[in-house]
């Protein structure tokens, strides 16, 4: 299944890393959910408006230098917020990472705040 993103997905990828961008456009073309790019790139002014309502832990997010993206499942015209679906994007995420040779790391695989939606290059390689 082949699905495209809405004028606001693509808006959202304007500031991200070209990498991490391609590997979001090819995730779409495999993925078995179609997903929207909530957010890629913050204003330090948005981390923290993120920080004081909880929704994120930190004030050095990589959203801050277009490191990272949030994607949720778009369902029957609807996001969505429930976990299955974000596994299934993270397949797709991590499939494409690994075809396009790019190392991200996924927010659903931290130990200590699990973050479905986030998807990031990792540190390691691109610091």
């Amino acid at each position: 299944m082949s699905f495209v993103f809405s004028k606001r997905s693509e808006n959202n990828l304007i500031g991200v890393h070209p990498d991490l961008v391609k590997v979001v456009r090819r995730a779409l073309e495999i993925s078995d959910v179609d997903f929207a790019v909530i957010e890629g790139m913050r204003t330090l002014e948005r981390q923290k408006q993120l920080v004081k309502a909880g929704a994120s832990q930190t004030l050095k997010s990589r959203h801050l230098t277009g490191h990272a993206v949030d994607l949720a499942p778009f369902i029957a015209g609807t996001i969505r917020w429930d976990w299955p679906p974000f596994n299934t994007i993270a397949i797709a995420m991590k499939q494409a990472a690994l075809k396009l040779d790019v190392s991200i790391v996924w927010g659903g695989d931290w130990v200590s705040f699990k973050d479905g939606p986030h998807f990031e290059l990792n540190r390691k390689v691109y610091p």
